[in-house]
């Protein structure tokens, strides 16, 4: 009786794992903004995982830390730079186009 129980139990809780799981990426994808692992591009927005790629992409141009969920970025030696829950690297002029906005604007 015991096992019956615990086996439904355990079949509860991975399917709640799994309904979860597929409730945060389909979130993340209506948001239209993830954390990049490689350039993904949000309407003429790239994300970087790296400075050095983002640098790559706009070498004439000043690479800074967006946080994803804000759309507010950060310039190197800022407290938040890098330092986010949900963030990418982006060139400055991009973020800029693409309606986010400097840390210190609109504050």
């Amino acid at each position: 009786m015991w096992r019956r129980f615990a086996a439904r139990i355990a079949v509860a809780l991975l399917a709640l794992t799994l309904l979860c799981s597929a409730s945060i990426a389909d979130a993340r994808k209506s948001h239209g903004r993830t954390t990049a692992s490689a350039p993904v591009t949000s309407g003429s927005l790239q994300l970087f995982s790296t400075e050095s790629a983002a640098q790559a992409h706009c070498p004439r141009d000043q690479v800074v830390w967006l946080n994803t969920n804000s759309g507010i970025y950060h310039e190197k030696g800022m407290r938040w730079y890098a330092n986010t829950k949900a963030g990418a690297f982006v060139c400055r002029r991009e973020a800029d186009a693409a309606g986010d906005r400097d840390t210190r604007n609109g504050q």
